[in-house]
């Protein structure tokens, strides 16, 4: 599992760290029942504090994304496609609304944007497949 975080970027440490184990799990490079490394191990190869890594873990199982096992650490829960299917849904109603909040603030219409969603979903399907 590569995780890559930035102190450049304005996300604090923990949740880019959230952010790439729940990419990770949501496009399957990590799958139920596999185990995460350690926190400290995680802390050491990322060159952050445990506390940092301890918290990024607690947010993931608040999330339903792993789980502790006592003596044997954390791992990725098994999850069922209805739930990976909703987690990414409420990632593309995240950008989608992002995208409908620019068009309004520049008065691009409904239509223009759906015209402009139509041809970038046709060409990226058309490169995936070329």
């Amino acid at each position: 599992m590569q995780i890559i975080i930035s102190n450049s970027s304005d996300t604090p440490i923990y949740q880019q760290i959230v952010d790439n184990i729940k990419e990770a799990i949501l496009n399957g490079d990590l799958i139920g029942g596999e185990a995460l490394p350690s926190i400290r191990t995680l802390a050491k190869d990322l060159k952050i504090s445990n506390i940092t890594t301890k918290r990024a873990y607690e947010e993931l199982e608040k999330d339903g994304f792993i789980e502790a096992i006592a003596t044997k650490g954390y791992f990725v829960k098994n999850k069922s496609e209805d739930f990976k299917k909703e987690e990414i849904l409420k990632k593309v109603e995240t950008a989608l609304n992002e995208t409908i909040k620019i068009a309004n603030t520049y008065g691009i219409t409904k239509e223009e944007v759906l015209n402009m969603l139509n041809i970038l979903y046709e060409e990226e399907n058309n490169e995936k497949y070329n």
